[in-house]
């Protein structure tokens, strides 16, 4: 396994912060990991907040315009968010700059934009940016109330695809949950069963996510077998 790609359910699900804790994890554990996030929208004048964050986590110097080749300021899909600025959201560069990192590092940690359907251009989606890198999926679930839907809805689309699914992070980006939504939780674990690989408890603003949490043991096991 040369990488993996880490996707979600759902905006805003915590996709940044498991691949922040991944990236640390196996730097910690001797993997020479390099990070992309290929597409990023909502970016501030700052720059890619989640592409920094990916590659302060991950350590590396690569620069940013490798680790995010596209960037546009309306937080909307990639191909909603370039057509807004009258642009396009080519794969090209995104092909090459995978490329080059992958020549300098030994894994890739990938990030998409949103869930597997989410439209990178007018013909392409995240789920055959995955296929296209030829990199397994980890699939970032909201353990909040629609969990159960959206997960059993992303997991299919994955197989339809033809996407080789590493497992499930379950992830409590909406603090803590209520009593329905706890029962419906207690569900989806009983439905993934092995397919669960790391759930994110909730946490403070700025807390560091635990690597074993999100789901490290699962991503060295394959990268050794």
């Amino acid at each position: 396994m040369r990488g993996l790609f880490v996707t979600g359910t759902d905006t805003g699900v915590g996709k940044t912060r498991v691949g922040c804790a991944l990236a640390r994890g196996l730097r910690e554990a001797g993997v020479d990991v390099g990070v992309m996030k290929p597409a990023e929208t909502g970016v501030p004048a700052t720059g890619p907040e989640d592409a920094n964050a990916l590659r302060a986590a991950a350590g590396v110097d690569d620069p940013i315009e490798l680790i995010c080749p596209l960037r546009f300021a309306l937080p909307a899909a990639p191909e909603v968010a370039a057509r807004a600025e009258d642009r396009e959201a080519p794969l090209g560069p995104v092909h090459e700059a995978f490329e080059t990192l992958s020549s300098r590092h030994a894994f890739m940690l990938v990030e998409g934009a949103g869930g597997l359907l989410v439209p990178f251009d007018a013909q392409t989606d995240m789920s055959d940016l995955a296929r296209a890198l030829d990199l397994p999926v980890l699939i970032v679930a909201r353990a909040a109330l629609g969990t159960i839907n959206h997960t059993r809805l992303t997991l299919e689309a994955a197989e339809a695809r033809g996407l080789d699914v590493l497992g499930v992070v379950i992830s409590h980006a909406d603090g803590p949950l209520s009593d329905a939504d706890a029962l419906n939780l207690e569900f989806l674990r009983r439905f993934l069963g092995p397919r669960r690989i790391g759930e994110l408890l909730p946490a403070g603003i700025g807390s560091a996510v635990s690597p074993h949490d999100a789901g490290l043991p699962a991503v060295l096991a394959r990268l050794m077998s």
